[in-house]
């Protein structure tokens, strides 16, 4: 038996807790949010297309009731504001970091055991925030960033390819950020054949710069921050966990001198399975990659020195 609580019951939250249990990748879900029945409606409402379309997963939805989350195999936190056009990911840690520690702290009094993945923005400092808070060893919190722009980046030279997205692969890696993210271009392929030679050099930095600016253009087109992406990359994470399929998924984890940098979570590519992140796998990257990764590395930074000002962590 499997348990996953999802919490925030926003578009997010609630879109991933629906792919969960249509799927069937954990018997109960469990979304909790903090306004008064937006999580118990929305759990109503999914659990009306049961029948419709053929699933048996036990869905419950709470208000702020952390001992109905007991014992969870998984938890996914959402929770915070989403992202409103022209706000950075760095206008929200003010206001999310609260949200974010409250949370991973009280998931912990009932499901002591959890692998924690950190949805929330800016998501990589919220995840060095949780992991530091909690003091969980680090395979057990990390961010779903690298899952949401990689599956962007594969959308992206599926179009220009004009080929099934699922046959292409690609990897994000660095910030999950509009500047801070980095597209590894050179290491996609199609079926086996690098991008590289499939298409000239201004189609590539076309699909990077989409790629980079993919939560923004949502944002601008939909005046929030989108949800079905972001939902289903989270749901894909926790399968991969539930099911120990031990996916590589480019995920925001704790470094300790991989990539040449320490006491950071950003994202690079990791084997996840049962025991949360279980190997990161170290790709060579050339001078260029190798710089951009520590720029992005360096804006992270920055973000998460405003924790130690507000005095979390």
């Amino acid at each position: 038996m499997s348990k996953v609580t999802v919490v925030g019951a926003g578009n997010v939250g609630a879109t991933c807790a629906n792919v969960l249990a249509i799927n069937e990748i954990a018997n109960e879900v469990v979304m909790l949010d903090v306004k008064q029945g937006v999580a118990e409606g929305k759990a109503m409402d999914i659990n009306q297309t049961a029948q419709l379309l053929g699933f048996d997963t036990k869905l419950t939805g709470v208000t702020n009731d952390y001992a109905a989350t007991a014992n969870s195999d998984v938890v996914v936190i959402t929770s915070g504001l989403p992202r409103k056009p022209g706000m950075t990911r760095e206008d929200l840690i003010g206001t999310n970091a609260g949200i974010v520690k409250s949370v991973a702290e009280s998931i912990l009094k009932y499901s002591p055991n959890a692998i924690l993945v950190i949805i929330s923005n800016p998501m990589d400092t919220m995840t060095y925030l949780a992991l530091k808070a909690t003091g969980l060893p680090k395979n057990r919190v990390f961010g779903m960033g690298g899952a949401l722009d990689s599956s962007r980046f594969k959308y992206n030279l599926s179009q220009t390819l004009d080929v099934n997205p699922n046959e292409v692969e690609g990897l994000v890696i660095g910030g999950h950020g509009d500047t801070t993210m980095i597209p590894l271009i050179r290491f996609a392929s199609y079926k086996g054949i690098p991008v590289p030679s499939l298409i000239p050099a201004e189609k590539q930095e076309e699909i990077v710069k989409a790629t980079m600016v993919g939560g923004a253009t949502l944002t601008g087109l939909l005046g929030t921050s989108a949800w079905y992406a972001p939902g289903a990359a989270g749901a894909y994470v926790i399968e991969s966990i539930i099911r120990d399929q031990k996916k590589v998924i480019p995920s925001c984890t704790y470094l300790e001198g991989e990539y040449g940098q320490k006491d950071i979570c950003i994202g690079v590519p990791a084997v996840i399975g049962k025991g949360g992140v279980e190997k990161i796998l170290s790709f060579d990257l050339n001078a260029d990659e190798k710089a951009l990764f520590e720029k992005s590395a360096a804006a992270v930074r920055n973000m998460n020195n405003v924790l130690g000002e507000m005095k979390l962590v």
